[in-house]
């Protein structure tokens, strides 16, 4: 069996009974981190062989993997704060585990993004997790123009290095919006710094950023949209088709039937 198993994401605390009772029982940690993990693991005084897996070896720590579970083993895959696969190592392992048929669950517990979504106080009934935007510009801006008018709370990661960029990046393409930085979740000195994205950060960056953004309101601009997209924009973000109908049947006003054979074709 493998166990994707959650970590704190900053309170030493926050681990679950069960991902302690997990990593007590298994043959081996594989980790993001091996000395960042010794912390964590040296603190509830668990003594596991570890090994590194991480972006840079995935592919081949999982065939790896592969081979020990096949052999027996019982593994648990931990990175170095939340959840294993979001936004870090995993995606790859958890594909190749349903291809070779092999066992695996996942010991729920901290995550950053709907703790900043929490502390944030935007729009928590509909949002949307984008991770961290892409290094390239163009690959930024492809992303941010897809998701511009999905009127959902868009949350991102960003590192400190970058949260300045990024913020820029996110009002060039989303326009003057309400938006949160949050840090240190967690830990004693958490905190969301509210601001508009047309201001950017007034403090200086420090520490792991996670960005909440308002989403698109329903006076959003939608004339660069064919009735095709628009309807998809909504599909996309999670509606059924008779919800989206709806949606932008109100949005354009026009009547729902008018939008009907749009319906037909594959969106």
């Amino acid at each position: 069996m493998l166990y994707f198993v959650a970590t704190p994401i900053g309170n030493l605390k926050d681990i679950s009974l069960r991902a302690l009772e997990v990593l007590k029982s298994v043959d081996e940690i594989a980790c993001e981190d091996t000395r960042h993990s010794l912390t964590l693991l040296s603190a509830y005084e668990i003594k596991k062989p570890l090994f590194s897996y991480h972006k840079f070896n995935e592919k081949e720590e999982c065939e790896k993997i592969i081979a020990k579970l096949k052999d027996g083993k019982n593994i648990a895959v931990i990175t170095d704060a939340g959840l294993p696969v979001i936004s870090d190592p995993g995606n790859v392992l958890v594909n190749a585990l349903i291809e070779n048929g092999l066992e695996y669950t996942v010991i729920p517990g901290a995550n950053a993004a709907l703790s900043a979504l929490i502390l944030s106080g935007f729009n928590a009934e509909h949002f949307c997790f984008l991770g961290f935007l892409p290094e390239k510009k163009r690959d930024r801006e492809e992303l941010l123009k897809y998701y511009k008018n999905l009127p959902a709370t868009l949350i991102f990661y960003s590192a400190p290095h970058d949260v300045k960029k990024d913020v820029a990046a996110l009002y060039e393409i989303l326009g003057e919006r309400k938006a949160a930085a949050v840090k240190e979740i967690t830990k004693i000195h958490e905190r969301a710094e509210f601001f508009d994205l047309k201001d950017g950060l007034a403090s200086e960056p420090k520490g792991e950023y996670v960005l909440v953004v308002e989403g698109a309101t329903e006076n959003a601009d939608f004339l660069g949209l064919s009735e095709e997209e628009h309807i998809k924009m909504y599909i996309d973000g999670g509606m059924d088709k008779k919800e989206a109908l709806k949606r932008v049947a109100k949005e354009r006003g026009v009547s729902k039937s008018s939008l009907y054979k749009y319906t037909i074709k594959d969106l």
